[in-house]
């Protein structure tokens, strides 16, 4: 198996680092390189340059609109995006629902839906998890009862990521309560703006309103706005899963955070020598580079499996729990590196304008929030626990 690239790809490399270092807000740039927040705006304002240039949908075939890059291409692309500091392609619309209509989708869905989706012209979120109902997605309890042309929908959704921006939210919603665990399940896209849906926030630990409470009392929702067959959502629901826990791997993300810790643990301190010079830290820097160099080159060997169109196996549960738990490894060692000034949630300095030394070194301000706010990440998109399971029954045979 050859990892290496090839000419073309890194002549595609360098078309898109020399576009990325001509098109990328400074204002932009200038939040993600320092792990600062992020609004709604930065991320449909990236999306829209992209698009512009026919970049949109990285990850998309031509017919829909897309770039028909191949597999190690939209690679490259994010790699590179990652490093020079752009925000992640907003991944609920373009990376989420959008493959599930293309695969699954009616043709009208296709043509009200994805060209808004790649102009960044309407915003998605995902509406999987309920109280009960988190890993087990099976266990869904939201209830879509059909009424002639509509179903009727109640129940609550919860950990609804940036809900409080979306103009859509797909659903998965029981349509058959007799039939046994997945087989009663659909799936709904549903307009927010829809008389009945009520969207409550839910303020993390880290003090930042990301997520969201989504309550349905008598909702209306068009019959044509069920993807596929009624009671068949499962089988769209694990397609939509495969390309969520590919994504929250993160490798380009990673090595970029790991750039900025190498950084900071670099500084000069009132104390002594930077923290990078003792050995104990630079061990742990090291051990989360190695681990980091692994699983980039598992992700290598998915890419070349895609490329002789061949379905990865475990590795996408095995890219989704390492990814994770190097992402937290990181964030931890930054805290570690600022020291005190690592320990305080800054989140009304943050909001302020990040105003310098008065609360601390810039670089320590998001330190303790970011730490805070991506322990979620071995537990969505599956937890990292059910994905070993996956991983023993398909390696192990148990």
């Amino acid at each position: 198996m050859n990892l290496n690239f090839t000419s073309e790809d890194l002549a595609f490399r360098q078309e898109v680092r020399d576009f990325i270092a001509t098109s990328l807000p400074p204002d932009i740039q200038h939040k993600v390189i320092n792990g600062l927040i992020l609004d709604s705006s930065d991320y449909t304002r990236w999306q829209k340059i992209l698009h512009a240039k026919g970049w949109g949908g990285a990850a998309w075939p031509t017919e829909f609109g897309g770039t028909g890059w191949s597999a190690v291409q939209q690679y490259i692309f994010e790699e590179e995006c990652a490093a020079a500091g752009a925000p992640r392609m907003i991944p609920f619309g373009l990376k989420m629902v959008a493959p599930v209509i293309m695969r699954y989708g009616s043709p009208a869905q296709q043509q009200r839906f994805l060209p808004k989706i790649l102009a960044a012209e309407e915003w998605w979120c995902q509406g999987y998890s309920e109280p009960g109902s988190g890993s087990d997605l099976a266990s869904v309890k939201t209830r879509a009862v059909r009424d002639g042309g509509h179903y009727i929908v109640n129940g609550q959704k919860t950990w609804t990521t940036q809900g409080q921006y979306a103009d859509w939210i797909f659903c998965l919603v029981r349509t058959d309560p007799e039939a046994k665990a997945q087989r009663g399940i659909s799936f709904l896209l549903i307009d927010m703006k829809t008389p009945g849906i009520t969207v409550r926030p839910i303020i993390t630990m880290d003090g930042a309103h990301e997520v969201n409470e989504v309550w349905f009392e008598d909702v209306r929702v068009p019959v044509d706005n069920l993807v596929g067959e009624e009671n068949a959502g499962w089988t769209y629901a694990k397609f939509l899963l495969g390309h969520e826990r590919t994504n929250i791997a993160g490798i380009g993300i990673a090595k970029r955070e790991l750039a900025r810790l190498k950084r900071i643990a670099s500084l000069e301190t009132k104390h002594g020598k930077p923290l990078i010079k003792d050995p104990l830290f630079a061990a742990k820097i090291a051990q989360v580079e190695i681990d980091l160099t692994a699983l980039e080159i598992t992700n290598l060997r998915v890419l070349s499996a895609e490329a002789q169109q061949r379905a990865p196996g475990p590795e996408a549960s095995i890219l989704k729990i390492k990814g994770t738990e190097i992402q937290q490894a990181i964030t931890e060692l930054l805290v570690q590196a600022a020291g005190p000034y690592g320990l305080p949630l800054r989140r009304a300095a943050m909001a302020a304008g990040y105003q310098g030394e008065a609360v601390g070194p810039f670089y320590a301000t998001p330190l303790a929030a970011n730490y805070l706010n991506m322990r979620k990440l071995s537990i969505y998109g599956g937890s990292n626990e059910i994905q070993k399971n996956i991983i023993s029954q398909m390696i192990l045979g148990l």
